[in-house]
């Protein structure tokens, strides 16, 4: 039997690539569709317009929405399984604990967790012993993704920190504009425009890879020792972020030598949704870019690039994950696999 999954937030963008995403998965079968009160009772096509390309609505335009409560959820699917959160930050403050205490698995995309002491923040290739914080939760499960600009900062640093160390960072993003949702960014902002980020991203930047790649000590994550400032910049592209990253390592380390220690980085997790090769390295001049590359590996690969000597910090380089797959549905989809694969999963 697969392992049933309910979409919670299942209206908006991240809950409709997920929905997309899980078609055909060899593992789980959506089995509720929740949202607000205002969409619950109606049909999914009625409660929301669909805005991903294939087929609409991924086939379930007429499975009915229910209220996104934990009661209801639950007698609707006749057993807890694993909740996927796509919900806004104020709706998964006030629901993942209760559906997480219900005993429910539930993986978020949103941050109002991301930083509890006793949840983790996961990416499976990276730190998936962090999954023993679970073990301090009452009931249930409550993991988190990363933020989506977090994700190819933390595959482009973990093999040099594991190597070398590292020091500092400094970083630039250029975002794209799925990542505001729908309706995101007016066109007046984006159009022929540049637009310095407006929300907290700098913020979650600044501590996010941290505690990703820190280790798990009595009290919880012990953040890895390295000091980062970010820019943040949503740019007039679709999908994909692209990360200008210069790093300080405590060790001195060649562009070549990092290309190496990136490009045969794969800890060969043996799940659905892991990409193989994990980490993708383009060697033209102008690559990655979002167009021609968000997509590798089906959008779950990382891809980098430009890895060249930096005068003031020693190394720089670019690097690109697909913000809505590998940085919102698709890593919520992975960390469920594994929250499976070591049974921890009811």
């Amino acid at each position: 039997m697969r392992v049933p999954v309910a979409i919670l937030g299942a209206t908006g963008m991240v809950g409709q690539r997920a929905i997309q995403l899980l078609q055909g998965h060899p593992w789980f079968e959506i089995a509720a569709l929740a949202a607000s009160e205002r969409s619950a009772g109606k049909s999914y096509r009625d409660a929301c317009r669909w805005h991903l390309d294939g087929e609409p609505y991924a086939g379930l335009g007429d499975v009915p929405v229910i209220a996104c409560d934990p009661a209801t959820v639950t007698a609707h699917v006749g057993r807890t399984g694993i909740a996927l959160s796509a919900l806004e930050t104020a709706a998964a403050s006030a629901c993942e604990r209760p559906f997480a205490n219900a005993g429910w698995a539930v993986v978020s995309n949103a941050s109002s967790h991301r930083m509890d002491d006793d949840v983790p923040l996961l990416v499976p290739e990276l730190n998936a012993e962090h999954l023993a914080l679970l073990d301090r939760q009452p009931r249930g499960a409550l993991i988190t993704n990363p933020n989506c600009t977090s994700l190819p900062v933390v595959f482009a640093l973990a093999p040099i920190l594991r190597s070398v160390g590292i020091e500092a960072v400094c970083l630039a993003s250029y975002q794209a504009v799925s990542g505001a949702g729908y309706p995101g960014e007016s066109a007046w902002d984006m159009l022929g425009n540049v637009r310095p980020h407006p929300g907290n991203e700098e913020e979650k930047l600044a501590i996010e890879p941290q505690k990703i790649l820190g280790t798990v000590g009595p009290a919880g994550i012990v953040p890895a020792d390295f000091a980062l400032s970010a820019r943040c910049v949503r740019v007039p592209v679709t999908d994909g972020h692209l990360v200008a990253i210069q790093l300080k390592t405590r060790h001195p380390l060649s562009p070549s030598d990092a290309v190496a220690l990136l490009s045969g980085f794969d800890p060969g997790l043996d799940l659905p949704f892991a990409p193989h090769p994990l980490m993708i390295h383009r060697t033209e001049r102008d690559r990655p870019q979002p167009r021609l590359d968000a997509d590798r590996g089906r959008g779950m690969a990382v891809s980098f690039g430009r890895v060249e000597h930096c005068p003031v910090m020693g190394l720089k380089l670019f690097a690109l994950a697909h913000n809505t797959v590998r940085g919102a549905a698709g890593a919520a989809i992975l960390n469920a696999e594994l929250l499976v694969a070591r049974g921890r999963v009811a």
